[in-house]
């Protein structure tokens, strides 16, 4: 069945257009269209339920767990055996395309679109799903809804969760109408595949169809609150000064001189992504400083070194400036390798027809890596346009590119849900 299935790529990337228009929002300054989807807002919740939608116009039967992921299943011949889900995430960032995720999502519908089309049926359930805030930029906490399935957070922890205007994960849940009934932590699948766009230039430069990713970099987030002294910008002398926004201009200097120094490896990376600054006037010293360090490298080794070396540097710099610095964690992930029968598969399929492939490393974390600790688990990358740019209203994959990553999840979603044991 897997040699004569294409998926309808038109029909897929109206899904993704339409998808798209939800959040919608101009760039101020290039007029690019793009996306605002920020996890348990009005606006995801909207996205949410157009894809429910869609989901139960395909048959399937609609589900949602007490994280507010969503789960739609396609019943199997032996239905009593456990299942194959495909599936990502459909929340943004602020400023996003209408790829990231959402072709995870509304590829694997398409995949079951594809087989109501031919009338097929499969010996294994499969379940799309989507989960609660992946991307994390709102409550802290990336993969916040797959670890709590996978029980990596637990479920009250994850309910307690707060974003900067103190509302919590549950009751933005609740107002959005997703906090479901389904527990969390039951389910167990027999493989998980997700096709993502790839984030990055690696493809796209070396004119290569497919990645086949054989898994994810660790990765480590924390967030500092930097004490110093408020003051006038125009009567205090410098040296009286406890000046916490040059604390944290420090410390984000040295995270790149981090990158640079071939002591952490050649691809570790580290951003200071957000710098909240009190009372954040023009003529006043800043006292308080906020701000968040994401650290990512394919080693666990280099990382718990590039960790160590920071918060020593944090010590340092808090003795020089007269500040006092706080660390709090707030994601921690190790190296995830997924499945190498799986990657085998992918492979196999992209070979099968006829795209050009090569295995890859994700800089970027994902739902497949918490998956990845109860089942057998790979992921499929497309490229992306202008250098794979993501996060970013230029994020942009074409037609064809996103229909042979989901032609290539068909193929393997059929092999493994035709899989005895």
């Amino acid at each position: 069945m897997a040699k004569t299935l294409r998926i309808n790529g038109k029909r897929l990337y109206a899904s993704l257009a339409e998808l798209g228009r939800i959040g919608a929002y101009t760039d101020e300054r290039t007029k690019i269209i793009g996306v605002n989807r920020l996890a348990l807002t009005a606006a995801d919740g909207a996205g949410r339920r157009l894809v429910v939608k869609w989901l139960r116009q395909a048959g399937l039967r609609v589900t949602v767990d007490r994280i507010g992921n969503v789960y739609g299943r396609r019943p199997g011949r032996e239905d009593g055996l456990a299942p194959v889900m495909m599936g990502s995430h459909i929340d943004s960032v602020p400023t996003a395309g209408r790829f990231d995720g959402c072709l995870g999502v509304l590829g694997a519908l398409e995949v079951v679109r594809t087989l109501n089309d031919a009338k097929a049926a499969t010996r294994r359930a499969l379940i799309v799903g989507f989960f609660t805030d992946e991307e994390g930029c709102r409550f802290g906490t990336d993969m916040l809804g797959s670890a709590t399935a996978t029980r990596r957070l637990a479920l009250e922890r994850a309910y307690a969760l707060k974003d900067r205007n103190g509302l919590t994960v549950k009751g933005e849940l609740k107002k959005i109408g997703f906090l479901g009934a389904e527990p969390v932590g039951l389910l167990r699948p027999h493989a998980y595949l997700e096709c993502h766009i790839e984030q990055g230039p690696t493809l796209r430069h070396k004119r290569l169809d497919i990645g086949v990713v054989m898994g994810v970099q660790a990765i480590s987030w924390q967030e500092l609150a930097i004490a110093g002294k408020s003051a006038h910008a125009g009567t205090t002398p410098m040296s009286f000064r406890r000046d916490a926004g040059l604390s944290a201009a420090r410390l984000n200097l040295a995270l790149r001189e981090m990158t640079r120094s071939g002591r952490y490896g050649r691809e570790m990376r580290a951003a200071m992504g957000a710098v909240r600054l009190a009372p954040n006037m023009v003529n006043v010293v800043p006292g308080r400083a906020v701000c968040t360090v994401d650290l990512r490298n394919p080693s666990d080794a280099l990382m718990k070194q590039a960790e160590a070396d920071f918060a020593r540097l944090c010590r340092k710099v808090a003795k020089a400036d007269g500040v006092a610095i706080k660390s709090r964690r707030t994601a921690k992930t190790p190296h995830v390798p997924f499945d190498r029968s799986v990657q085998a598969l992918i492979a196999g399929q992209a070979d099968r027809l006829g795209l050009s492939h090569a295995p890859i490393l994700s800089g970027a974390g994902h739902d497949a890596q918490e998956w990845s600790r109860l089942c057998k688990t790979a992921m499929v990358f497309v490229p992306g346009e202008y250098d794979g740019i993501s996060h970013n209203p230029r994020e942009f994959s074409t037609l064809k590119q996103c229909a042979d990553g989901v032609n290539v999840l068909l193929g393997a979603a059929l092999v493994l849900a035709e899989e005895k044991r």
